[in-house]
This record gives structure tokens, C-alpha cells and sequence, in this order.
């Protein structure tokens, strides 16, 4: 397995392409007596020469300014630039605003709204945004290169970071992850916690830090760092499981791979953001705290260091950013004091301890924490409305503060910067009322700059977009993906040693849930519409859930409620025969109780994502199963019930325990 996985690692990066310039931008190559000299894309500004080097002219003066010099330490550059700006222009950095599409969810977006998102470049002066556009890469970055050219025009010409959740999985969940569409797409991080093998989520993440920065997405809100010690909780599938060393390790090695080393960040590097800070897994009674039900965690004092430690890895790596938690922590005490009752993002307590365990980045809290939470936030839609994003808010234990006195208490316990904000109104409003000073927003305004500077983008924050293409799902990457998907899958039971299959060349096969015929039918299989007829059923799963609050929007779209199989679900396999050799491969995006699934089964593989080119390998033995349980699987729902939600794998008497695997 380490073999194969550094032959990939190695076979990725001397295959991927490295990511240049837009073709409409102007190039620079190191002209003679200029060392160092970075590539500098532009469209608009002019580009000045001195001593040899390349600059940028981003205010147009045709002066070389401290901020413009690349030579410069960024801590030079970025006090020049924060003293040159307005209140209003270091207000919008504090925002990582919505880039909002060009239609309304849930419908395929084809572009930005350039109208909407140009007016908060150019009137409210952000410079972050989410991007959530699902778009082919080259479309993509056509896309973000747009925006890049609408901040290039204004005053001081500060260019965007454009970031992303999670986009090179499988599962695609709003205000989570986004589809692949067109990304590699590899295991959820839980199969990369079944493998533990660090070097495997290097490889993966350098993958990604390639194919975002190809596309011109610079920022990553990830890893999570979460553990996942309440099984019904639907945030699971973005963790690296309950195990805290193993968490660490591999929390470590996405921030060494995206941001290109461990010494901070660099023109190549996407910005990496940690979360949730902390204890955001230990979810009250499984309830996410994205909803007004689900506000409450149960993280214990004697729980909380077990919590920590996957970011102490993160943070000796010079990750970039941390995102608190949204939850209330009822009952915690740091340091001997109770943690007031109101959102991570507004505890002073919580965050203070950053500092001391030496992470010095830019702490952005996460989406909407600073909304007004009315009716539809607290009750959600009245029955028989679809839910959608309004009335959307996260502002727990601070519900009757007005939103300036919100801005200016998360900004007195440590936030730099607010998820979800696209207006700068109310923060203004907190300085013009004397609730927040404006040395208060240089300091975070400085950090936020700092972070744009050494990521390389003030010297060109174009991409090209035909190397996109040749960038993002290269064959290589695609390789790697699928041999980890493979390897990451869990064997949990094989009665019969009915895997591997010696062959697939005339076996006759039924399958129960969907599949890409050509994709069996190309290995060798005979796929039958009858389950009598054949010699092997193959049920495709995935973990049960149900949907508890449907009139809340995240409640509608996340998978919470039972762990366990209703009968429905599984009368197709009670009327197989009793002699029908059965092989179940079942998707865990949280734990499940299998518990009336093995009799049932002969062979049952786990697996974190799986392509049905990776399950044929599997099937015939081309690729091993060698994951192990990042989580147990509970035998009932009743022991689910029993135990405590901030405390890893620690149900009664399990029907398998984390790290159990079966040799393949």
C-alpha cells in the first residue's frame, strides 16, 4: 500500500502541468539583473520597470508604492497599503462574502452574477468570496478571471481570493461541498482516515492545491478537523473520523500538500482553513448547529483536549486560516471558567486559546453568524414551502443584539473576518457608534492583506484558461483517485472467502441500485434482470438516514436522524434465496447499524466514495481493501442513544469496532 500510494504521489506531480498566466494577460519572463522576478498578469494597470524588475501600477500613478514591490517583506507592503486605504475599503476586506450565481438555488448556475458581485468589489469593496459555480474548469476559470478583472479596475487595484468548500468528493451537499464537475474526485476524507497513511493525503492534496490554483481558486475551506464522536451528526463525511492521532496526521498532511509546504504560504500555495473550532462534532443529540434545533453541543471539559488536538498539526504547519464552530457549548470550562453560552465565534474564552497554542493566521468565522435569526430561522418554512437560504442565520446566544453590537463582540473575541457578509453596513455602523474602534479593523485588515501578498496574487491573480484543461482531472490524478478509493474501502465481512472474484468473464450479475452498465460489462460481467438468474447480487447501498426537520433549509438537505435500516429499504435482499451469494458494497457518509444487514449479505465491503471503476477492481481482487473503521459501527439504535456525544467510539458493545478490517 505506501508503495503504491508514493508511485502515485510521484506519478501526479511529474504529470500535472503548472498553472500559468491568462492568455489575455500581460507576461513577464525575469528580465536581465532582476532575480526572482515573478510572472506579472494584467489587463488593465500598467506595469512599471525598475532596476531590471516587473511591477504592477495597481493605484495607476505610475509610482513604484511600497505595496506594489514584490522585493518588499509583505508585512512592509501591507502596512503601506492598509494606511492608504479608506475605513470603508478595510471594512469589506473583514467580509468573505457570497459570490452569488446567475440563478437561484437549486437550479445549474452557468456564471456569476457579475452585476450583484462587481457591486460588492466596487461599492462595498470586498475582496474574498466563495465560489460555488460547478462549472467545466476552463469555464471556471473564465469565470473567476471576470471577477479578477472588476477588482483590477478599482482605486487601489487589490485583487480577490476566491475560495471553495470541499469540491473533489462525492457527496454534494449546500453550504458544505460542491459537485466535482470535472475535479479528480477522490474518497471522502473518512476513507482517507481508513488508510492513515499520510503520504496518500499529500498526494491528495497536492492534487487539489493544483487543480484550484489552475482554475484560480486560492483558498480552501478545509481540512475539518472535527472529530466525528456523535454518529448521527450529518457533518461526518467532511471529518477524518473519531480517532484523534489519526485526525492530526491527516489534518497535517492536507495543509503540507494544499498550501505546498509547512512554512506558510507561497505564490503556489492555496490557503488552507482548519475547522471547526472546537468541538463542533460533539453535536447535541446529533442535531448540526447550522440549524436553530441544533445549536447545542455537548463537549465536556474533561472531552475538550481530546477535541484540539487534530488542529495542534494544522497550526505547526502555518495553516492560514481557523473557522470557529458554530455551537453553544453548554457546560465547558476553560482554564477553570465557564465559556459563556453563545457561538464559538463570539467566545473570547474559546478563541483565545489560538494564541496560545501559536496560530497566528486569520481566524474567519463561518457563514451568517452576524443575521438577524427571526421566524423562519427559529421555525423554519411554513409547511408545504420549499426551504431556501432566507432567513438564514447562525447568530447563537446573541439573537437579541442588534447586528453592529454582533460585528463588534465577535471582532472583540478574535474574528478577522465574517463568512457570508456581502455588506458592510452594519460593521461601518459599529465604528460610527464607538462600539468597535477602527484600529481594531486595521489590525485584522492587515492580516487579511498579508495573506493575499504571500499567496503571490498582487503580481498576477489571472489564470490561463485553456491550461486549466490541462491541468484539473488529469489521467494521472484520475489513476491515483481511483486506486484510493479502492485501497480506502473496508472489508467487514466475506463468508465463503467469497472475495475476490476469481473472474468476471461470463458471470452472470444482478444489481440492486444503480450502475454504469458499460463500466461491468467491460470487465467481463453479464449483467441479468433477474435475480434468480444469477450467480452474484450485488446491492449497492448507502448509510440510512431520515430527514428530521424538512422545513429548515440545512435541516431539508443534511442526512441526520436513525442509523438504522427500515425494512423497506431491505426487501429486496429478504426475498433473494437463501443460497444467492451476495456481495453489499455500502457508502458511509456516518456510521449505520448493520446489524440486520450481514445475514443478509455474504460479503459486505465499506467503503468512502466509490467509483464503479474502483468497485470492479475490488470485486476482482486488481485492488485491496485496506482501510479500517475510521468510526464504530453501533450494533443499535438504543446504544447510539446511550452514549456520550463528545466521546469517540464508545457505544455498547459495537457490532464493530473502529479500526476493524477483515484481511483482503
Amino acid at each position: 500500500m505506501k508503495k503504491i500510494a508514493i508511485f502515485s504521489s510521484v506519478l501526479v506531480a511529474s504529470a500535472l502541468t503548472q498553472m500559468g498566466c491568462s492568455k489575455n494577460t500581460a507576461l513577464s519572463s525575469q528580465p536581465s539583473g532582476c532575480e526572482n522576478q515573478p510572472s506579472i498578469g494584467s489587463r488593465t494597470v500598467p506595469i512599471l520597470e525598475q532596476g531590471g524588475c516587473r511591477f504592477r501600477d495597481l493605484n495607476s500613478n505610475g509610482t513604484l508604492d511600497t505595496y506594489e514591490d514584490w522585493r518588499l517583506p509583505v508585512q512592509n507592503r501591507a502596512a503601506d497599503l492598509v494606511q492608504r486605504m479608506s475605513l470603508e475599503e478595510k471594512a469589506g476586506l473583514l467580509l468573505h462574502a457570497n459570490a452569488y450565481n446567475n440563478t437561484e438555488f437549486p437550479l445549474p448556475a452557468t456564471g456569476y452574477n457579475t452585476q450583484q458581485v462587481g457591486g460588492a468589489i466596487q461599492i462595498q469593496h470586498v475582496r474574498y468570496f466563495v465560489s460555488r459555480l460547478a462549472l467545466p474548469p476552463a469555464e471556471l476559470a473564465a469565470a473567476n478571471n471576470e471577477l479578477q478583472a472588476i477588482a483590477e479596475k478599482t482605486r487601489l487595484g487589490i485583487p480577490l481570493v476566491i475560495s471553495s468548500d470541499a469540491r473533489h468528493h462525492f457527496q454534494e451537499t449546500a453550504g458544505a461541498s460542491v459537485k466535482a464537475a470535472g475535479f479528480t474526485q477522490f474518497p471522502e476524507p473518512l476513507g482517507f482516515a481508513a488508510l492513515n497513511a499520510t503520504e496518500s493525503t499529500l498526494a491528495f492534496a497536492d492534487v487539489v492545491r493544483q487543480e484550484y490554483r489552475a482554475v484560480g481558486i486560492t483558498q480552501s475551506l478545509a481540512p475539518q478537523a472535527d472529530l466525528a464522536t456523535e454518529p448521527r451528526w450529518p457533518r461526518i463525511n467532511g471529518t477524518f473520523g473519531d480517532q484523534a492521532d489519526i485526525a492530526q496526521a491527516m489534518v497535517g498532511a492536507y495543509v503540507d500538500g494544499v498550501q505546498n509546504g509547512r512554512f506558510g504560504l507561497g505564490a503556489d500555495s492555496v490557503a488552507a482553513v482548519v475547522k471547526h473550532w472546537v468541538g463542533y462534532g460533539a453535536a447535541k443529540d446529533g442535531l448540526d448547529a447550522h440549524n436553530y434545533y441544533g445549536r447545542f453541543a455537548a463537549l465536556t471539559t474533561a472531552q475538550l483536549d481530546n477535541h484540539i488536538k487534530p488542529f495542534l498539526t494544522a497550526f505547526a504547519n502555518n495553516v492560514a486560516g481557523v473557522m470557529p464552530a458554530y455551537s453553544i457549548f453548554e457546560g465547558l470550562e476553560v482554564a477553570g471558567e465557564a465559556v459563556p453560552a453563545v457561538a464559538a465565534g463570539y467566545s473570547k474564552p474559546l478563541l483565545d486559546l489560538l494564541p496560545q497554542h501559536q496560530f497566528e493566521g486569520v481566524v474567519l468565522s463561518d457563514w451568517a453568524i452576524t443575521n438577524d435569526c427571526e421566524d423562519i430561522c427559529k421555525h423554519g418554512f411554513p409547511e408545504g414551502q420549499r426551504p431556501t437560504f432566507e432567513g438564514i442565520s447562525t447568530a447563537w446566544g446573541v439573537e437579541d443584539l442588534s447586528a453592529p453590537e454582533r460585528f463588534a463582540l465577535a471582532l472583540e473575541a478574535g474574528i478577522d473576518q465574517f463568512g457570508g457578509v456581502n455588506d458592510v453596513g452594519d460593521l461601518l455602523v459599529a465604528v460610527s457608534e464607538g462600539l468597535v474602534d477602527e484600529a481594531r479593523l486595521d489590525r485584522s485588515a492587515t492580516k487579511v492583506i498579508q495573506q493575499t501578498m504571500s499567496l503571490g496574487l498582487f503580481e498576477n491573480p489571472f489564470v490561463d484558461e485553456t491550461a486549466a484543461v490541462q491541468t484539473v482531472g488529469l489521467q494521472a490524478s484520475k489513476k491515483l483517485a481511483e486506486q484510493l478509493q479502492a485501497q480506502s474501502s473496508v472489508l467487514l465481512q466475506n463468508n465463503a472467502e467469497l472475495l475476490p472474484l476469481n473472474t468476471a468473464d461470463g458471470v452472470k450479475l444482478f444489481v440492486i441500485g444503480e450502475i454504469q452498465a458499460e463500466v461491468f460489462e467491460k470487465a467481463g460481467f453479464r449483467l441479468v434482470s433477474n435475480a434468480a438468474d444469477a450467480d452474484v447480487v450485488l446491492a449497492k447501498l448507502n448509510a440510512p438516514y431520515e430527514t428530521l426537520y424538512p422545513n429548515y433549509f440545512f435541516g431539508s438537505v443534511q442526512h441526520d436522524g436513525s442509523l438504522a435500516f427500515d425494512e423497506e429499504s431491505l426487501a429486496v435482499l429478504r426475498e433473494l434465496p437463501p443460497s444467492t451469494s451476495v456481495i453489499t458494497s455500502i457508502y458511509l457518509d456516518r456510521p449505520a447499524i448493520l446489524t440486520p444487514l450481514l445475514p443478509l449479505s455474504t460479503s459486505v465491503i465499506a467503503n468512502f466514495g466509490l467509483s464503479d471503476e474502483s468497485l470492479v477492481a475490488l470485486l476482482l481482487g486488481q485492488e485491496k481493501a485496506a482501510g479500517r473503521l475510521p468510526f464504530e459501527l453501533p450494533r443499535s439504535m438504543q446504544a447510539v442513544e446511550q452514549q456520550a456525544s463528545d466521546t469517540p467510539s464508545d457505544s455498547e458493545s459495537p457490532l464493530f469496532e473502529v479500526g476493524f478490517s477483515l484481511p483482503y
